[in-house]
């Protein structure tokens, strides 16, 4: 089983927080590593089974009732049980008397937030890191905030970058060997989350629809967002594409990076950027495969931008510190793909090339970052499919993609 390094985070928290989500997109490794910690003695329960859905559901009181402490997995599908949950751990306040685990974003749901607040603590579960898939966890987050370049042992490159970026992290499809197979699992995901999951977090009127958006977002991702023109090949309005849009971000399968924003700049973009969590989905809806980007390479710059966020949001999962992440792009198309912004202010740009080769112009949008931010401004890379480290100027520098990782 692979390591999943936020499993020490979600111990601390059930040492001292009466209640814990733990959600993530389904089959990223929720149900495994709950599995894992009932082991400690805790009563594991999943809504998934029928019979336990339908206790759930039809008397949550009296299904709370009986339990001291508990895993309950797939809790968004009887958001009834908050309050009943509520009740419960306010009559007996010990810590760690709930784990729950979901598959949306229990947080939209304002019901939802609003029951536990103060008594629960959220935690990500995303699909696998490359740390934990090779076993070794990254400073990435701790040296560039230190401004320091991320040390790089071994560069990935080429070939094998490609590779690991169309697998994705999704343990069951990285045991699939070959990438018919892998798209195989990938499209069963898909009809799976259609048919189960939207049910449960939106009332959608055509629910047949959300497979074709699902697709057409995969040809917009890493562009800002267009709602229009997004559901205009499917003959839907912006208001219904940006409901449905909305519905797949709660279930973790894309997700809208917000603006960047600052006084000293009046002249920037203030329209999200769309991205999925997972390259390999993405690849997987896009029928890309390493044999047909060794031919066109062209569609893997989107491809390479997602896959780094999505490890930074990974990295972010289990670090120490708190980070909010953004996109820069202002009126004269200065753009920085990824800003990462600490509790403190401290700022930290992230540029993505697929390209080995880096010029200086492609640092124009990080000084401008740079001059905007000041002394908050940490450090600003280049990430790029190299396997060297080379400075380019104060505080800027490009480095290997799989300085994430190493």
């Amino acid at each position: 089983m692979y390591p999943r390094f936020v499993e020490q985070r979600i111990r601390d928290a059930l040492a001292d927080t009466r209640v814990v989500l733990v959600s993530g997109p389904r089959q990223s490794g929720k149900t495994t590593l709950g599995r894992k910690l009932a082991n400690g003695g805790m009563t594991y329960l999943t809504l998934d089974n029928a019979t336990v859905l339908d206790a759930a559901r039809s008397d949550p009181v009296g299904f709370v009732r009986g339990l001291d402490r508990a895993i309950i997995d797939e809790v968004q599908r009887a958001p009834g049980l908050m309050l009943a949950l509520k009740e419960s751990v306010d009559a007996d306040r010990r810590p760690g008397r709930f784990l729950l685990t979901g598959s949306a974003d229990l947080m939209m749901l304002p019901r939802v937030a609003d029951s536990l607040a103060g008594r629960m603590e959220v935690m990500r579960l995303f699909p696998l890191a490359q740390c934990e898939i090779r076993g070794v966890n990254s400073g990435f987050l701790s040296a560039a905030f230190a401004g320091e370049v991320p040390h790089v042992a071994e560069a990935m490159v080429g070939h094998d970058l490609v590779t690991a970026v169309l697998a994705g992290g999704y343990p069951e499809a990285l045991t699939r060997r070959s990438w018919v197979r892998r798209q195989d699992w990938y499209a069963g995901y898909v009809d799976a989350i259609v048919q189960r999951d939207v049910r449960d977090v939106a009332q959608v009127d055509q629910l047949q629809q959300m497979p074709k958006l699902l697709r057409v977002l995969g040809e917009h991702a890493g562009q800002l967002v267009n709602y229009s023109g997004i559901g205009a090949s499917l003959g839907m309005n912006h208001v219904t594409t940006q409901k449905y849009v909305g519905v797949f971000e709660s279930l973790f399968l894309v997700r809208t990076l917000p603006p960047w924003h600052d006084n000293q700049l009046k002249r920037l973009t203030k329209t999200p950027k769309l991205h999925f969590l997972d390259a390999g989905l993405l690849a997987a809806l896009r029928d890309l495969t390493p044999d047909r980007l060794r031919a066109d390479r062209t569609p893997f710059g989107a491809l390479l931008e997602t896959f780094v966020l999505a490890e930074l949001q990974k990295l972010a999962s289990w670090a120490d510190g708190r980070f909010e992440f953004s996109h820069f792009r202002d009126k004269e198309q200065n753009e920085v793909d990824i800003i990462i912004e600490d509790r403190r202010g401290r700022v930290v740009g992230i540029e993505v090339k697929a390209a080995a080769t880096v010029s200086s112009s492609d640092f124009n949008g990080l000084r401008k970052l740079a001059d905007a931010c000041g002394e908050r401004f940490v450090l600003g890379l280049v990430l790029h499919d190299h396997d060297k480290i080379v400075p380019f100027g104060s505080r800027l520098a490009a480095a290997p993609i799989s300085a994430l990782w190493t």
